[in-house]
């Protein structure tokens, strides 16, 4: 072993290289589960091994001693459970079912910490994995490719490079699984973005209701340059919200508290018998979500849809209900990325929009670039709502769908394009409320400030071409230049047109 310390780069090359041996054996929202996994074995294997060597060296081989020091570890890893452990058996006739039953003790050691978060997975799968030869032959592969990871927190360069790891990962497993990327994962840069404008503070209580595999929240945590907030997220999808576990584990936030459940049909997050509340509530929620729930909502225990109920193939508003119900009352703020149809789209919805804005809750609309998203090609918004507005009752319109930078597959937000947003909205929030009717022109083409008696006039309707002028004025024609350029192209094909009758004459017809 060389002094020299493993780099994020190095990580990054090994961990994908380990995806291999599952491309084109099964899809990538699901062999993301089986690398993700095997990555925090090996970084929780890693870390005890480090503790044992620090402490074998502090008590000069005492065992006893040892062991009692290392009880107070984050996590306990039987050695059974470890990863040299498996490595060791990697020729085994049995290894997938070796690697299962490790998961099951690791999670019987850490029964706080780990309770279900390797349920969905079964590296013994015939339906995933193939059959036995085949499965054992990719179950090797995948160890020894990871047996040259070194994660040894006293070999790394920095304590982040794991946790970013994991959030290359999965930003990677996005990009190649198509439509299902959406059910666990953000844009990194769109994550970064709704983070700078919910700037959560220090004690904060940070909700995200639909946190996929956590990274939203992470993003936000990071926001705060401290340790001193908490952090809460719910997940339907179980695979998913396994990933979210370890995702916080391995960044580090040992106390986040994420639920498994359905949040609009069973929301997890309570205190007693209420919604538990937050300072900032961030969340990409699944788009217009079909059968959410509307059948049970006006009966709902925590009268969370009182300005109405959504539309039953729309779970938009919805979920903007939840999370504004999920703030505390007289400071909460709420970020929420959704489809531009929240914007315009008319009958219970246009009610409970207009119901929001007479309620002086909406502070922002963030028009998106189109393409932005894994797995499809709309673009979003991003909706502010503030409860701390106080007398200012205007809503800023961003109509950023032009800033961005273009790829083959998929378009990203530049820090460029995020900062401008942010000091954009930023210069908004500190500016006074607009006295009269008229609105303000805060950057042609990009940000207007629009009044309460505008949207009104309106109809409540949102849709950011209404406040944000974009037309781009066509380049007068000069007709006499036009009549000319017509004249000469007339004449062109006269001359061809008598050409093509004299060869045509040669040849005798």
């Amino acid at each position: 072993m060389t002094n020299k310390p493993i780099t994020q780069s190095e990580i990054n090359n090994i961990v994908w290289k380990a995806c291999d041996t599952f491309r084109g054996v099964i899809d990538p929202s699901q062999y993301k589960d089986y690398i993700l996994t095997m990555l925090f074995v090996k970084y929780v294997s890693d870390v005890w091994k480090d503790k044992r060597e620090f402490y074998a060296k502090k008590y000069k081989d005492d065992q006893v001693r040892v062991e009692r020091a290392l009880r107070n570890e984050r996590f306990q890893v039987p050695k059974t459970c470890t990863f040299d452990f498996l490595f060791e058996n990697r020729n085994a006739a049995n290894v997938g079912e070796l690697i299962n039953t490790a998961l099951e003790s690791m999670e019987d050691a850490n029964r706080n910490k780990l309770e279900r978060v390797f349920r969905n997975i079964d590296f013994n799968s015939e339906a995933n994995l193939g059959q036995t030869k085949d499965r054992n032959r990719r179950l090797k592969n995948l160890l020894v490719d990871f047996s040259a990871l070194d994660l040894q927190p006293s070999h790394l360069e920095d304590n982040d490079v794991i946790g970013d790891a994991y959030e290359y990962l999965i930003e990677k497993f996005a990009s190649d699984a198509g439509k299902k990327a959406g059910e666990f994962y953000t844009p990194a840069q769109v994550s970064k973005l709704l983070a700078k404008l919910l700037n959560p503070q220090p004690g904060d209580r940070i909700i995200d209701p639909a946190c996929g595999s956590g990274s939203l929240l992470i993003k936000l945590s990071k926001q705060v340059g401290s340790n001193n907030f908490s952090l809460f997220g719910q997940e339907i999808n179980g695979s998913t919200w396994a990933l979210a576990r370890m995702n916080m584990f391995l960044h580090e936030i040992d106390d986040a508290t994420i639920e498994w459940g359905d949040t609009l049909n069973n929301p997890k997050l309570l205190e007693e018998d209420s919604l538990l509340k937050g300072n900032i509530v961030g969340a990409n929620p699944p788009f217009s979500l079909d059968k959410w729930g509307a059948d049970n909502a006006i009966s709902d225990q925590f009268t969370r849809f009182h300005r109405g109920i959504p539309p039953k193939s729309k779970g938009d508003y919805a979920f903007i209900s939840h999370m504004i119900e999920s703030t505390y009352q007289d400071t909460g703020r709420v970020g929420v990325i959704l489809p531009h149809g929240v914007l315009f789209r008319g009958s219970s919805e246009g009610k409970i929009r207009k119901q929001l804005i007479e309620e002086n809750l909406l502070e922002a609309v963030v028009g998106l670039p189109a393409n932005l998203f894994y797995g499809t090609g709309i673009p979003a918004c991003i909706l502010i709502f503030n409860r701390a507005k106080g007398d200012n009752k205007d809503v800023l319109f961003i109509d950023a769908s032009q800033s961005y930078e273009s790829s083959k597959n998929q378009n990203r937000l530049r820090d460029t394009d995020i900062e401008k947003i942010v000091e954009t909205y930023q210069a908004f929030q500190s500016a006074n409320s607009l006295s009269g009717e008229e609105g303000e022109v805060l950057e042609e083409k990009y940000a207007y400030r629009a009044t309460i008696q505008e949207i009104d006039e309106n109809e409540y309707n949102l849709n950011i071409p209404r406040y944000v002028d974009t037309f781009e004025e066509e380049e007068p024609v000069d007709i006499g230049v036009t009549q000319q350029n017509i004249n000469e192209l007339k004449q062109e094909l006269a001359n061809v047109e008598q050409q093509m009758e004299d060869y045509l004459k040669e040849l005798g017809f």
